[in-house]
């Protein structure tokens, strides 16, 4: 079989060192405004002793931050300390079922889910750093240090097995934090929608019927909407809970069903649509505003998923499907969609990101990660980072990386505080040649250019998920 990502398996390999420590091998120029915390979250050690784990998901998480100012970086990166990484610690050896992998004897978090790994997003919220998982309660880390705190069960109104995903939606002009959860059962599947005060206080959380029990992933936040992707890859209970299956076997896609968008109003979690959608698969939302009457929603939809791509690693991506960004304007009074657009980017995009300040706001510019060699059977990873905006057909502003150099990391958006028409973009670049890693920063309006700066950083670090960047102060000196 072909191989489109050599020397891959050296990003899945011997989990990275903790770090913390001055950067001083820089190529090129930060631009004088990228100052403040790119924070980041990601799968990291796929192996206690001689177990190996199988797929992306199945890593502990590991969280770093890049303290950018003054020409000068910094950066720290700590292991997610979880109930699950501290008890496998404790025991030496693997206690805990995966999303990706099965063993004998293995457990589940009171024999219904998965012990988060805490894997995937970082955000700030209610003055503190949470560190979150898929379908968990998030985790409290020390914003310098990285140090973990402890779980975060919002005064008691939640509890350690409360449906929780890893992307919240925090309003920049409220404060306040919205998230969900599915409620997996035969009998009663349900989409738990949570909102919480900018002080962290649970303000409601509403139980919504669903057709079956799916996996969503994300889901989008306007002025007065939630909007969820709802599609039929649905969680068989009894391969999970009764077969010992990990959980990727235990979901099935069923396409034939159709997917729908659910409609929810922000203000009271109650919902307003449930409108069909056509066929499709969406990971990632892109954003969701309101105009003239109408409710935007803009996602990437894949034409299936791609959770069964992450493994077995470090043969990912072998036969993934291709996907577009895609827009539906909905009219929410009269139950309808009124138009569908597309945007021709077909290589598997993935980690859209907007500018922060114009979450849940009409927007031009998006940033995705694509796989240059989507469509060809081989294994393969990202490697393409694309500018987009809906005014264009396809994307004219798309950065290739050199072969055998890949991307990592949920593309984060910078703006210039005195030039609406300057920004970056850092995300990671990741050397499998040279068994290095740095943090790219390219020109938000010309990424085809390549980077303007390359921070390297010591030795290898892992392919991260979801990241974000707040500004501030200028990096904090190595302990």
């Amino acid at each position: 079989m072909p191989d489109y990502a050599p020397r891959i398996e050296r990003l899945f390999g011997e989990p990275p060192p903790e770090q913390c420590s001055r950067l001083e091998d820089i190529a090129g120029e930060i631009p004088e405004f990228v100052r403040g915390t790119y924070y980041l979250n990601g799968p990291a050690r796929f192996s206690r002793g001689d177990f190996q784990y199988r797929h992306w998901l199945d890593g502990d998480g590991m969280v770093g931050a890049l303290r950018l100012g003054d020409g000068r970086a910094h950066f720290t990166s700590r292991w997610v300390r979880s109930a699950k990484l501290c008890a496998e610690q404790q025991a030496g050896r693997p206690l805990f079922r995966t999303f990706g992998t099965a063993f004998p004897g293995d457990r589940l978090k009171r024999g219904v889910m998965l012990e988060s790994p805490v894997n995937v997003s970082v955000y700030r919220f209610a003055g503190a750093l949470l560190a979150f998982g898929e379908q968990g309660l998030p985790w409290e880390l020390d914003p310098i240090t990285l140090e973990t705190r402890g779980e975060v069960n919002f005064g008691g109104t939640l509890n350690e097995v409360s449906p929780f995903a890893a992307h919240p939606k925090l309003d920049s002009r409220t404060g306040e934090m919205f998230n969900f959860g599915v409620g997996f059962s035969e009998a009663e599947p349900s989409l738990n929608v949570y909102r919480f005060s900018a002080q962290g206080r649970l303000l409601y959380r509403r139980r919504l019927p669903l057709p079956y029990s799916c996996a969503i992933h994300d889901f989008g936040l306007s002025r007065n909407y939630a909007v969820f992707y709802v599609s039929p890859y649905i969680l068989r209970i009894a391969a999970l809970a009764g077969e010992g299956a990990p959980l990727v076997d235990a979901l099935r896609w069923e396409p034939e069903r159709g997917s729908s968008l659910l409609i929810v109003a922000r203000d009271t979690g109650e919902p307003v649509a449930f409108l069909p959608v056509g066929y499709g698969y969406c990971l990632h939302f892109i954003n969701c505003y309101e105009q003239d009457h109408t409710l935007v929603v803009d996602v990437l939809r894949l034409d299936r998923p791609v959770y069964d791509q992450y493994q077995p690693l470090p043969d990912v991506f072998a036969d993934v499907g291709p996907g577009h960004p895609v827009r539906f304007v909905v009219d929410p009074r009269k139950h309808e969609i009124q138009e569908q657009a597309e945007i021709d980017f077909r290589t598997a995009p993935d980690f859209a990101a907007i500018p922060a300040q114009q979450a849940g706001e009409p927007y031009r510019h998006f940033w995705m990660l694509g796989i240059s060699a989507t469509g060809r059977r081989g294994r393969k990873f990202f490697d393409q980072l694309a500018r987009a905006n809906w005014s264009e057909r396809a994307p004219r502003d798309v950065y290739q990386a050199p072969p055998g150099r890949y991307l990592g990391g949920e593309p984060t958006f910078i703006p210039d505080p005195h030039n609406a028409d300057r920004g970056a973009v850092i995300c990671q670049l990741l050397d499998a040649d040279g068994a290095q890693s740095a943090f790219a920063v390219f020109d938000a309006f010309d990424v085809a250019r390549g980077p303007v700066a390359q921070l390297r950083v010591p030795g290898t670090m892992h392919a991260g998920f979801h990241a974000a960047f707040y500004p501030g102060a200028a990096p904090a000196r190595p302990a």
